[in-house]
């Protein structure tokens, strides 16, 4: 069986983004050599936010993510992001960094894949999300950038070019 990822909306944005090449690189080489290798799921929250970007984004951020399978924004997953929020893991501006995360720990994804290192990629707001998962009884995703996903072979295509 695959292991699974969900993909964070700002993996799906560094995929087009010029503005940060070395993101853009690996994360086209990944999705494009390994992401197959896993169970890749986004939920309609990721589609909604890529739905709030602007053209001409918009539609190849949308095209991008067409054919991943799209997990349930379940109740449990909203009362587990507002223990986040009740627990001061998150701030209530982030819901939607708290909701990634509990849509992900709720399905019982093994990996949350994102770049967004301020509020999901760090390892102290990881910690507490362990303990507070483990405390109420819930699965506990590993937060990781593409870069963790990358294999060797991956990088020998990159060093290739």
């Amino acid at each position: 069986m695959k292991q699974s990822i969900y993909l964070e909306t700002s993996v799906i944005g560094a995929y087009l983004d010029n503005g940060e090449p070395f993101r853009r690189d690996l994360t086209i080489r990944w999705w494009e050599h390994e992401m197959s290798e896993y169970r890749a799921v986004v939920s309609p929250l990721v589609v909604r936010e890529l739905e709030r970007v602007p053209e001409p984004h918009r539609t190849g951020y949308l095209k991008l993510v067409k054919p991943l399978e799209l997990v349930a924004l379940t109740d449990e997953a909203t009362i587990l992001a507002d223990g986040y929020i009740t627990r001061g893991i998150f701030h209530r501006k982030y819901i939607g960094d708290a909701l990634h995360v509990a849509v992900a720990s709720f399905h019982k994804i093994d990996y949350l894949v994102t770049w967004n290192f301020g509020h999901l990629a760090n390892v102290r707001r990881q910690a507490r999300i362990r303990l507070f998962n483990t405390a109420a009884g819930f699965f506990v995703p590993q937060i990781v950038t593409p870069e963790f996903l990358v294999s060797e072979a991956t990088e020998k295509v990159k060093s290739d070019k």
